[in-house]
């Protein structure tokens, strides 16, 4: 390891490590607790910094006290040839001595020195080596028996994740000090965690459990931008932080930690540096061991996806895809077959020996044992030998994929879940890669070539693995691996996302707060500035917008001429909140409803460029909120916008950059009147004709430009000149996208202002503008310095409001007359004529050849894409003239089953008439026979009335003359003696109980005359009870019968009358609609 050093006695307020161009790292320090310079001289109110090559030789540099001076001075230094050796070593570094934790020196607290001297020593290597070696065997108060995940790591422990946020500037130390600020202070839920440094720029960065040493989330070296470290003596003190690209975009992150043990910070930063600074290839080979596993454990797998159905016409075809929902468009049970491509993009290549299993079942989250086996048609490697090819045929029309064979309602979808499982001759047991799609499920006659994307679903799966050991190989020569993990790219996102440590407590938080712009003191890293950056304020003066609406209100009564006042407020900057409105009447769109109209109709139809489309739309304002979410509303309309203008403008289509012009105005109207502006500027500004005949109009432009740089700044035109630097190196983007590609949109609005005011002559006067502000800087660059000038600082120096306004009214103050560019105009093609004349016959034919066949190719395009639309068209048309035919047969047959139930009802109707007169005759004769029983049944009822009356009378009478005669008997009885003695006052017999014998037989004969005489009235009133009863008997049979007789009636009303009349009423109403 000859390339370590060490760092001594480096104690100040804040370290950074930056990965640059070359990928060497700067190791920058500002100023700090240090005791003073022994130094004496003039340089002791400076802040110095010595550094001493391995040669002995001392660079004494000498800063103004500035930290940003201090960083661009040490990086000048390190970059310099003669000390590119120098790196930092371990020895006198956070207080760790020859790879043994010592007691940390405490920093001291107090007013900040005038001067700061670094020495940096170099260590010899074999010394070096030693002191990496020791520090990663011995154990440390650092990392207390962590277990080490890679040979060529160093493990820190004691460390607390406190969140990460996204941040504009990625190698800005003000920017990421400010962000460690925030997160160390508000993060309320802070995660211990394990953190791996690797040796060498091709490992990564992992962050590990304490607990269990698993993985929480991996960070490759070549990601990660800037390291920081917190000032000294502040609370920050004892965290440092790093930035990566995430998810390879133009979008930066930076993530925060906390230290334990604060001296351990320094150490961090300098493993980071030597990760930075050594490759592996240059690192000496040990004895021969097992392979290792930094990110070498890791293989990288491309899967796609594409499905085919069959077309009808013996062969298969790929379904196309939505647009909106990326979801495949089938159609019901048409026979399909699934395609799986398997590519390696990194690491060793692993041999697929062969596929065991394709499998597929509907839905999302699937079990394996729901899952379905299909039959393999073809496995092998493709043509290139790059891909390893699996298809599969797939009937939809069996049971098990029903649900993925019925027509899926309007704006939904659902999922499907493919498998394929691979045999890998180096990996003990098979790998299975798990494709999630979405589907859609359309009717057989929707078109489902529009919105068309890529026909395939594509993922990456990342497999990571590890040698066994103790185990046999399957030759001399391989390794046998077994898999650890197997991560889809969509996993890790969303782990990354939603499951990294402390983003959810702190990271939606940090995320919150807005990084403020750079200063352009600050601006010493080489990012671009992200197109779509600055924030355009709504705000405006009183005056200015009162003004401005007693002239849009007078323009509104004539818009057919401008108010004469309009371009010098124009200049000015129209108010931002009023640019939509302003833009559509300078453009002349206050009447276009054609282009509305005709601009819905066109989204509907299919571009051929929609990949390009496609591709740039997530270029395009990334720095926006509008427009940085994949699949956003921005992008969305955005999209719809560039296709209708390809499919709207067939001769020039969609070029690279119109996305941007679309999204400026997309941000102040509606996509149907940003469509229609659009149209305008392209065709009515003149900006269409840049793109057409080879670009010979633009480059007419270039040589405008250049001839009024030769009369406004010759000076700078000559060093171009000797530079060999043409307007076309660095005017392109200027021109063809009209400076929203790359400036502040402060800066775009006003530009599309004055280009909408006075036209496309507007460009020249901002490019002399820049050139003319810029001219100092760029007399003193070269060729490579100009163009990097143009393409980073240029840009970025417009973000402030207050330097795009003097840029502005320096461009607005530049009198361009159209008479003098139109003499440059002549000038051009008078040189273009000349050059044309000395070039030799053949190569003008030629060219003239290549032009023809690019015209002849385009209309063969053309003609091929009418000839698919008119087959399509007439297959469409086969197909509707089928379905009618179909339609009219089935009409047929159901004519004539109707006139057959015609028929049956006629003869029905009949029987039901002849039916209904028969039972009127019926019910008639009934009716009478009724009439005439209840008549009869009258009488019989009224004889008994009249019996049981009589009946009651005489039993009345009857009971009357008893009651006398009883009456009379008991009066008799009492008015006698004797009889009295016998008798009770009730009637009764009283009981003698000794009679006397004298007197019985005096009064037997007596006795048996009253006897006889009693029984002769007992019997007699038997006689009377007797005809009583049956007096009542024949009453109650009487009542008896009339009341049968009335149940009769009534039975007879309820039922067969009552059925008689209801069925003559069915007949008669039947009858009365058949009329009818």
């Amino acid at each position: 390891m000859d390339d370590k050093a060490s760092v001594g006695k480096i104690s100040v307020s804040s370290d950074s490590v930056s990965t640059l161009n070359s990928e060497d790292f700067v190791l920058v320090s500002g100023l700090g607790d240090e005791t003073p310079s022994t130094n004496n001289g003039s340089d002791d109110e400076k802040t110095g910094l010595k550094v001493i090559s391995e040669e002995g030789v001392s660079f004494k540099i000498v800063g103004n006290g500035s930290e940003q001076q201090l960083q661009q001075e040490l990086e000048d230094v390190l970059m310099d040839p003669s000390v590119t050796e120098l790196v930092g070593g371990p020895d006198h570094l956070g207080g760790v001595k020859h790879g043994y934790p010592t007691t940390a020196v405490p920093l001291r607290s107090g007013p900040i020195p005038p001067k700061l001297e670094i020495v940096l020593p170099i260590q010899g290597a074999q010394e070096s080596e030693l002191n990496e070696r020791s520090y990663r065997d011995e154990p440390s108060d650092l990392s207390p028996g962590t277990p080490v995940p890679d040979e060529d790591s160093v493990v820190f422990s004691k460390l607390t994740y406190l969140g990460c946020a996204s941040v504009n500037a990625p190698r800005s130390e003000v920017e990421a000090l400010r962000m460690v600020s925030i997160l160390r202070s508000q993060c309320q839920m802070p995660l211990d965690v394990t953190l791996s440094v690797p040796g060498v720029s091709e490992g990564t960065v992992r962050l590990l459990d304490p607990q269990t040493s698993t993985e929480i989330a991996n960070y490759p070296i070549y990601k990660i931008l800037f390291c920081v470290r917190g000032h000294d003596g502040s609370p920050e003190s004892d965290c440092f932080a790093f930035t990566e690209s995430h998810y390879n975009t133009e979008i930066f992150r930076i993530h925060v930690f906390r230290c334990e043990i604060q001296e351990a910070v320094s150490r961090i930063l300098y493993s980071f540096a030597t990760a930075f600074r050594r490759s592996a290839n240059k690192a000496p080979l040990a004895a021969k061991a097992s392979p290792l596993t930094p990110d070498s454990d890791v293989f990288t797998f491309t899967v796609s996806l594409e499905i085919k159905e069959d077309d009808g016409k013996g062969t298969f075809s790929a379904v196309s895809k939505d647009k909106d929902r990326q979801s495949f468009k089938l159609r019901p049970g048409m026979d399909k077959k699934i395609v799986i491509y398997v590519q390696q993009t990194s690491n060793k290549e692993l041999a697929i020996e062969r596929c065991f299993g394709l499998l597929l079942s509907p839905g999302k989250n699937v079990k394996n044992s729901d899952m379905h086996l299909l039959d393999l048609e073809s496995m092998g490697k493709s043509s290139d030998g790059k891909s390893y090819i699996i298809t599969g045929s797939w009937n939809p029309n069996t049971p098990q994929f029903q649900a993925v064979n019925e027509e899926t309602p309007k704006d939904k979808f659902m999922y499907m879940t493919t498998a394929v499982d691979l045999v890998i001759t180096e990996v003990e047991e098979p790998v299975r890669f798990l494709l999630e799609t979405r589907v859609r499920v359309c009717s057989p006659n929707d078109r489902l070539f529009w919105p068309f994307s890529k026909r395939s679903y594509t993922e990456s799966f990342y497999l990571k693995l590890r040698p066994m050991e103790n185990k046999e190989t399957k030759s001399n020569l391989d390794t046998l691996y077994e898999v650890v993990s197997l991560e889809s790219e969509t996993e890790r996102e969303r782990r990354k996302t939603t499951a990294s440590p402390g983003i959810q407590s702190c990271g939606s938080h940090s995320s919150m707060v807005p990084s403020p712009p750079e200063d352009d003191e600050e601006e010493d890293n080489d990012e671009p500035l992200l197109s779509g950056s600055g924030d355009v304020s709504k705000e405006c003066g009183e005056k200015i917008l009162e003004t401005w609406g007693d002239l849009l209100s007078k323009w509104h009564l004539n818009l057919a001429v401008r108010p004469k006042p309009l371009p010098a407020l124009v200049r000015s900057g129209v108010p931002e909140a009023l640019r939509g409105e302003v833009w559509q009447l300078l453009a002349g769109c206050h009447n276009n409803d054609h282009l509305v109209e005709e601009y819905r109709t066109l989204i509907t139809k299919e571009s051929p460029q929609d990949s390009a489309i496609t591709r740039d739309i997530n270029r395009t304002f990334p720095a926006h909120d509008y427009f940085k979410d994949t699949g956003g509303d921005g992008q969305d309309s955005l999209y719809k916008i560039c296709k209708a203008y390809s499919v709207y403008d067939e001769e020039i289509g969609y070029c690279q950059g119109q996305s941007f012009l679309a999204a400026v105005l997309l941000l102040h109207m509606p996509e149907e009147q940003a469509f229609s502006v659009l149209v305008k500027i392209m065709f009515e500004y003149g900006l269409r004709e840049l793109f057409k005949q080879n670009f010979e109009d633009l480059h007419c432009k270039f040589f405008q430009l250049e001839r009024l740089m030769q009369e406004y700044i010759p000076d700078l035109y000559a060093h171009f000149l000797n530079l060999g630097l043409e307007a076309h190196m660095y005017a392109s983007q200027w021109f063809l996208t009209l400076f929203t590609a790359k400036f502040p949109l402060y800066m775009v609005f006003h530009i599309i202002d004055l280009l909408l005011c006075e036209g496309i002559s507007v460009i020249f006067n901002v490019a002399l503008a820049l050139l003319k502000t810029s001219k100092d800087d760029l007399l003193q660059m070269d060729f490579e310095g100009a163009l990097k000038f143009f393409r980073v600082p240029v840009p970025k120096r417009y973000r402030s409001e207050e330097n795009a306004k003097k840029l502005m009214e320096l461009a607005c103050s530049m009198k361009i007359s159209q008479k003098k560019l139109k003499k440059y105009e002549k000038e051009y093609h008078t040189i273009r004529e000349q050059q044309e004349q000395q070039e030799e016959p053949i190569e003008r034919y030629e060219r003239e050849n290549r032009r023809l066949q690019e015209a002849n190719m385009r209309l063969e395009q053309e003609n091929d894409d009418l000839a698919h639309e008119l087959v399509s068209s007439k297959i469409a048309l086969r197909k509707d003239l089928d379905n009618a035919e179909e339609k009219s047969d089935a009409l047929n047959k159901e004519l004539l089953i109707t006139k057959q139930k015609l028929v049956e009802s006629e003869d029905e109707k009949r029987r039901l008439e002849e039916e209904s007169a028969q039972l009127k005759e019926m019910c008639r004769r009934e009716l009478d026979k009724s009439e005439s029983e209840i008549k009869k049944n009258g009488s019989i009822i009224g004889e008994y009335k009249q019996i049981c009356s009589q009946l009651s009378e005489r039993l009345e009478k009857q009971q009357t003359a008893n009651r006398g005669e009883l009456e009379k008997i008991r009066m008799k009885v009492e008015g006698c003696e004797k009889c009295s003695i016998l008798f009770s006052k009730e009637g009764r017999l009283k009981v003698l109980s000794t009679p006397k014998e004298g007197s019985e037989e005096d009064t037997d004969e007596e006795k048996e005359a009253l006897k006889n005489q009693l029984r002769e009235m007992e019997l007699e009133l038997a006689q009377t009870k007797l005809q009583l009863v049956e007096a009542e008997c024949k009453i109650q049979d009487l009542e008896h019968h009339l009341g049968l007789a009335l149940n009769e009636v009534q039975a007879a009303k309820k039922t067969w009358f009552n059925r008689t009349l209801t069925s003559i009423k069915t007949v008669t109403g039947a009858q009365g609609k058949e009329s009818v």
